[in-house]
């Protein structure tokens, strides 16, 4: 969601702070600012829309944001509408600040300082961060401590960066719940959401613990934790592997989708050769793994229907019982966690509010008594991200940065790392035979192939997409497996396209959403060659007897053929347990081409954010 980016340095740091927001961008936004102190006062400029409004903005008179330290924000609205005066930075006498989060107690806080006299001028919680530290330092001239004393007051999660008059030379940031990085350069310091908005100036990072507070100077960082100086590790990454180009592709999204082979044979690799697991592949976590007897997956959005394949995956494979749960569901309802249980959290970023939050309150059941035998694995792209460090065992998905706010790439890749660990607990188990495992590395060592295969399918899918442009709801339909893509691709419709779609179990036709079948419905149909094949195709007939319109992905050999309102799109046969991982480039292909075809704004859907880092 919102970003943000901060600089003090020896040079004009304003052209930094607008390209670190550009490259945040995909975070999803509706609104930008920037604030810099130049001549003892604080210089803001903030704009609703794209960054490239506040950009021209800057232009018109660049000389007024030349300084030396300043913030910026990408804000997505969650108190207030998107508006100038709702926008960051928001600015209290000579404090300014933004912030990444909510802070769930501004009510009563803004009552507060209003009776002191304070004048509110946003509907924003962020106002109230502001006016507090204005407050807090008038009984100090020490800034440091006026956030320190305020930090406490906030509820929620949030991320900060802090400013003051004053203190020209300092840059201070609050990491609490909210992700915060600090990148290091020669002379000069920074902050951001997210390390991808520093790359261009450096690719040293120190990333921050829950709940530390850090002064930058251009020369200095200082790091504190309940009070106390701490020492946080920095990391120097490759910025090779952080490129975001869209290169020949009029979109991200359509770039991504076409690196899924290489992007899935990556994550294959990282686990198997021709032989079966490399030495290496979670060796140190099989004494966890041995013990594991309950599968507990927590997940948001696509991560979500990632984790419900799985399931289908561990208890056909392994015979471990699984679960599978919405993130913001299961932290909410005093859910049962039984000994022995794995939690395995599934996030793109790492950072996703809602399976964090889940994942510290079993932790702190867990650290208390109440679960015996709980271990917890972070599913995910980002391997500095908050997930990662909080868990056990990490098991990175090496789909390299994914910029479109609609998952591709991150999800396939998902898949092909949960199989690995499906395989790795079922032979550490000694649940899973000789010749399945051997058959599952074969077949994973396909997958690669099989996807270039689906991407073939492209213009084909490009001309079947037109019969979708005027349409205003669609069905998706999956039997087994092929149900969690059902919903996938039916979330991948809406949120790109606007198109209302809904995703089920073909099974469930029957039962209620055969109501909504017309002539003027499409329905959806993933059809691969399958044990449950005969019954999909019992399905299919319930519709083409309702006149309904029949759009088919079907395997090679399943005998589904073209009619007048039946168009069949034949999909490579592949095995059938990893037939999920194929199935799903053409929903996302289908999905791209609607959206082109109505224009919307394919990498940046409205109202969504590629990182959710708020409940």
């Amino acid at each position: 969601m919102c970003g943000i980016v901060g600089a003090v340095a020896e040079r004009n740091i304003s052209n930094i702070l607008l390209e670190g927001l550009k490259r945040l961008e995909y975070r999803g936004y509706d609104s930008a600012g920037l604030t810099v102190i130049r001549d003892g006062e604080l210089h803001r400029e903030r704009q609703v829309g794209k960054v490239q409004e506040l950009v021209n903005a800057v232009e018109k008179n660049p000389s007024f944001f030349e300084g030396k330290i300043g913030i910026a924000h990408t804000r997505w609205a969650t108190h207030g509408e998107p508006a100038q005066c709702n926008a960051h930075p928001h600015v209290s006498g000579k404090v300014a600040v933004v912030h990444n989060g909510i802070v769930e107690n501004y009510a009563p806080l803004k009552e507060e300082l209003i009776a002191k006299g304070y004048v509110f001028t946003s509907q924003t919680d962020t106002e109230v961060v502001a006016h507090l530290i204005a407050d807090a330092y008038k009984q100090t001239d020490n800034l440091l401590q006026a956030v320190q004393q305020i930090t406490p007051l906030l509820h929620g999660a949030f991320a900060l960066g802090v400013l003051h008059v004053d203190h020209p030379e300092q840059l201070i940031t609050v990491r609490l719940g909210s992700p915060l990085v600090i990148g290091i350069g020669i002379g000069e310091n920074f902050i951001a959401s997210d390390q991808l908005a520093l790359l261009p100036v450096t690719n040293r990072f120190m990333y921050l613990e829950e709940g530390d507070i850090a002064v930058l100077t251009k020369d200095d960082i200082t790091v504190y934790a309940d009070g106390e100086k701490v020492a946080r590790d920095i990391k120097e990454l490759d910025a090779e592997h952080h490129n975001a180009d869209k290169g020949e592709f009029k979109h991200y999204m359509l770039k991504e989708i076409y690196e899924q082979p290489d992007a899935v044979a990556r994550t294959v690799e990282m686990g198997i050769n021709q032989q079966g697991f490399k030495a290496d592949f979670l060796a140190r976590n099989e004494a966890i793994l041995a013990h594991i007897k309950h599968i507990q997956i927590l997940a948001c959005g696509t991560s979500y229907h990632a984790g419900m394949v799985a399931k289908y995956w561990f208890e056909d494979l392994t015979r471990l019982p699984c679960s599978v749960e919405i993130a913001s569901e299961f932290r909410y309802r005093n859910p049962v966690v039984v000994d022995n249980t794995l939690m395995i959290c599934i996030s793109q970023s790492g950072e996703t509010a809602d399976t964090l939050s889940a994942l510290r309150d079993i932790q702190r059941r867990s650290k208390a008594g109440e679960i015996n035998g709980f271990a917890s694995l972070a599913l995910c792209n980002v391997a500095t991200s908050s997930l990662v460090r909080e868990t056990d065992i990490f098991l990175p998905t090496l789909a390299g940065v994914e910029i479109g706010v609609a998952s591709t790439k991150a999800f396939t890749t998902q898949l092909a790392a949960l199989m690995l660990l499906v395989l790795k607990i079922g032979r550490v188990q000694s649940r899973i035979s000789d010749d399945v495992f051997n058959e599952m590395i074969v077949e994973l060592h396909k997958l690669s192939g099989q996807l270039y295969s689906s991407l073939s399918l492209d213009q084909a899918i490009a001309e079947l997409s037109e019969k979708f442009e005027a349409r205003k709801s669609a069905i998706f339909l999956g039997r087994g497996v092929q149900f969690p893509i059902a919903l996938e691709g039916a979330l991948k419709l809406k949120e790109i396209s606007y198109i209302h779609a809904e995703g089920y179990a073909a099974g469930e036709l029957k039962h209620g959403p055969l109501a909504l079948v017309d002539k003027d419905m499409p329905i959806v149909v993933l059809a691969p060659k399958d044990s449950m094949l005969d019954k999909l195709k019992a399905n299919m007939q319930e519709v083409h007897a309702r006149h309904g319109e029949l759009f088919v992905f079907a395997g090679e050999n399943t005998q589904i053929e073209s009619d007048e309102r039946l168009h069949v799109i034949q999909v490579p046969d592949v095995n059938e347990i990893l037939a999920p991982i194929v199935y799903s480039v053409p929903m996302q292909l289908l999905s791209y081409h609607v959206a082109v075809l109505r224009g919307t704004d394919v990498d940046q859907p409205r109202n969504l954010a590629k990182s959710v880092t708020v409940e």
